[in-house]
């Protein structure tokens, strides 16, 4: 399975932040829209990610829910039939919910920098490092913090979860 180390922090506005993930970037923006349903899935996260009627990926991935950087490990299987996959996953695991979001998204060496408009939550960062072949998660958080304070995003605006656990809190009396 990939690895990578992600963070995710909380931002009221984007705009200041875009402008230096340009400056930092090797390419970027690009604009995708995103609708994720979450399946039941008792070992880590199972969703399926739609990007149109013919376009999406089926991810797995395993990450501890800890403000900060973690490790997270994945496969991705795309599909030209996000539909009928959704039918088959809904009958076999459950549904337990869905995630709408526009993201942009910067590519910075081996660094995914997301920006993420989520709707009913708001405006989020996410980095991906991805880590090769035995490289240490160490390295891969330096990597992290670094592009961090580059950004001027603070600890303070870390969360830990899935933006589905942030939703789902909401929605809980």
């Amino acid at each position: 399975m990939a690895r990578n180390i992600e963070i995710k922090a909380q931002l009221d506005q984007l705009d200041g932040y875009l402008t230096k993930a340009k400056a930092l970037a090797d390419s970027g923006p690009i604009e995708i829209v995103q609708d994720d349903t979450f399946f039941d899935c008792p070992r880590g996260r199972l969703k399926l990610r739609t990007f149109s009627v013919t376009s999406g990926e089926l991810i797995f991935y395993q990450r501890p829910d800890l403000s900060g950087p973690k490790q997270s490990v994945y496969s991705i299987a795309p599909t030209t039939s996000p539909g009928l996959l959704h039918d088959l996953l809904a009958q076999a695991y459950g549904e337990i919910g869905r995630v709408r979001k526009t993201r942009t998204l910067f590519l910075a060496g081996r660094t995914r920098i997301h920006f993420d408009r989520v709707e009913s939550l708001g405006n989020f960062m996410e980095l991906e490092v991805v880590l090769s072949e035995g490289e240490s998660a160490e390295a891969g958080v330096a990597v992290a913090d670094d592009l961090l304070c580059r950004l001027g995003i603070g600890s303070d605006q870390l969360i830990k979860g899935a933006y589905l656990d942030l939703l789902q809190s909401r929605t809980r009396p």
